[in-house]
């Protein structure tokens, strides 16, 4: 058959990065992420062209999942950051901008893109190793015998999602919660290839975040068992009830006949068959002394009335994602036959009990060894119900990195600029072997370098969105925020208050400069290890981890982006 429409050819673009639409996809991009940078980022609706569910969100995870890049280049940079976001939850504004500094940056230079690679490569192993060296001056010890320091971790990560519409109470009461759930889940008992718990949560809408709650254990929304009404389930010796977990049907419907053909000898009914099926093994169970069922899918009906006589509950249609926490907080194993029924299979909790939250009724699951809980999550309306999910999901997910490796990075721009000094200073410094090594003159190394600084500080101003001035000091590096409308030869120091972390206070005799991509002053001394007891209650901090998988990201997937010489599209 003759095609409709001749073939075409692809499409070849040689040097993508010098053409003008490539330069302004990427301006447009970086503005639009920018805008939702920090606490005080705007929010974005992003929907499809036809209509359909809006998203509100300042979340580098939403926007990157709902906003359609067409450009190959574009491509790149956002499914990098889509990347480090899926394995680190956190800092992927900061991934995204500063990569699309550094393109912008590097790509003004008159300098040669290999150079520039090889030079960007040899700055950010400058950073790496500063980051994980003691002598940092941006990182911060997390004390886990303290709440002090995870309490500003967790605070952090909420304020900076300002679509979840949060007051300073709730922002407190929910800090709490979230550590207080992250705790449930870390083991009591220490061993070799201890592994953390599940933190489940529970959507309430429409209510007052101050009704969230947490509690050890699973909760399982049900309609079927009124609250009023005593539990009498079955325990065994030691008090304990044992638990069946099931994940194929009990609904009795086990033979599907388009799966195949079933032979019925004449008189035997294939219902009553499976029927008899289902009461034989509920007979094992009561004889095992099972206390709990728990089904992934449907019970029937004559099953469920017969556990429930021999004082035995029976809970169908949970769904699959309880199963897992399930398994792991009774030791069950989950049960796929119907016919074959191992005592082996069975798991055990410490008391069944029916609770009510907020506007819903639960069955509380509650296990001898806490490893499993329960975050009912409250807000008033399904938009910033959502975004509060997507953010309680990340601080859990940052504490759980943070037990991994104890160490948080000082946030409100401060790593940023205090990065930005030490590799100017490191630059100016820099001996000729090294320079031999990367095979670059110094002209051309101060060059790049100057535009990794640039960057760097570029992200910090991102988190400006009320046209004040942005300031850093000459001796810690740090970054310093001026409130609008002041004039210009305003004495600074009666201007600001704390750096953007808290750690430092306009108390000490500072110079200042302004953040504009000048050449600054290299730093003079680094700030202290740990923070002060005074301030450690109000630090805004980033995750370590995730901070500096950003940093690596950002700078290779620039090199990889500047590396580009020529793009094939099919265009058939």
């Amino acid at each position: 058959m003759s095609r409709i429409e001749a073939k075409k050819p692809p499409l070849f673009t040689s040097e993508p990065l010098s053409k003008d639409a490539v330069s302004q996809s990427l301006s447009v991009l970086n503005g639009v992420l920018k805008s939702c940078y920090g606490p005080a980022g705007r929010l974005k609706q992003l929907h499809n062209g036809v209509g359909g569910y809006v998203c509100t969100t300042s979340q580098s995870l939403a926007i990157l999942h709902h906003l359609s890049v067409s450009h190959p280049v574009l491509r790149v940079l956002t499914a990098s950051v889509q990347n480090h976001i899926s394995r680190f939850s956190d800092c992927g504004l900061f991934t995204a901008i500063l990569c699309c500094n550094l393109v912008e940056n590097f790509k003004s230079l008159n300098v040669g893109a290999c150079t520039v690679i090889k030079i960007s490569k040899h700055l950010l192993s400058l950073c790496m190793d500063y980051l994980k060296s003691e002598a940092c001056g941006c990182r911060v010890s997390m004390d886990f015998s303290s709440v002090g320091t995870l309490l500003c971790l967790v605070r952090s990560i909420l304020t900076s999602k300002p679509a979840c519409m949060l007051n300073k109470t709730e922002v407190d009461h929910l800090t709490m919660l979230i550590l207080k759930a992250f705790m449930f889940t870390v083991p009591c008992d220490v061993e070799m290839n201890a592994v953390l718990g599940k933190c489940i949560i529970v959507p309430v809408k429409g209510r007052r975040v101050a009704d969230s709650t947490v509690l050890p254990g699973l909760l399982i929304e049900t309609l079927e068992i009124p609250l009023a009404k005593q539990l009498t389930i079955k325990r065994t010796c030691s008090n304990v009830i044992k638990v069946a977990l099931f994940c194929v049907s009990l609904s009795g419907d086990c033979f599907d006949s388009e799966e195949g053909t079933v032979t019925v000898h004449h008189g035997i009914s294939l219902e009553m068959s499976e029927l008899n099926q289902l009461l034989n093994l509920g007979k094992q169970l009561v004889n095992d002394g099972v206390g709990l069922v728990v089904c992934q899918k449907v019970i029937h009906p004559s099953l469920k009335q017969y556990l429930k006589e021999n004082h035995v509950m029976a809970v169908d249609r949970v769904g699959l994602s309880p199963m897992e926490p399930l398994s792991q907080m009774t030791g069950s194993k989950p049960i796929a036959s119907v016919c074959l029924l191992s005592p082996s299979s069975y798991g055990s909790l410490k008391d069944v009990r029916l609770e009510s939250v907020a506007s819903k009724h639960f069955l509380h699951l509650i296990p001898n060894h806490t490893a499993v809980c329960s975050l009912v999550l409250c807000n008033r309306n399904e938009t910033a119900w959502d975004e509060l999910k997507r953010a309680c999901e990340t601080a859990e997910h940052v504490l759980q990195l943070t037990v991994k490796e104890p160490l948080a990075l000082l946030g409100g721009g401060c790593t940023e600029t205090h990065l930005a000094s030490y590799i100017r200073h490191k630059s100016y410094s820099l001996s000729s072997s090294s320079l031999e090594d990367v095979d670059c003159s110094r002209t051309q190394y101060q060059l790049v370098a100057d535009g990794f600084c640039r960057s760097l500080e570029s992200v910090a101003c991102s988190l400006n969105h009320n046209d004040g001035e942005i300031l850093t000091d000459t001796v810690y590096g740090h970054c310093w925020f001026v409130p609008s409308g002041f004039p210009s030869d305003s004495n600074w120091s009666d201007l600001v208050s704390d750096c953007g972390c808290r750690i430092r206070g306009k108390t000490e005799n500072l110079k200042w400069r302004l953040l504009q991509g000048q050449f600054g002053s290299p730093v003079i001394q680094g700030c202290p290890k740990e923070p002060s007891e005074k301030v450690a209650d109000f630090l805004t901090l980033d995750c370590y981890s995730a901070k500096c998988s950003g940093l690596q990201v950002a700078v290779e997937t620039a090199s990889l982006i500047l590396d580009l010489f020529c793009i094939i599209e099919d265009q058939n």
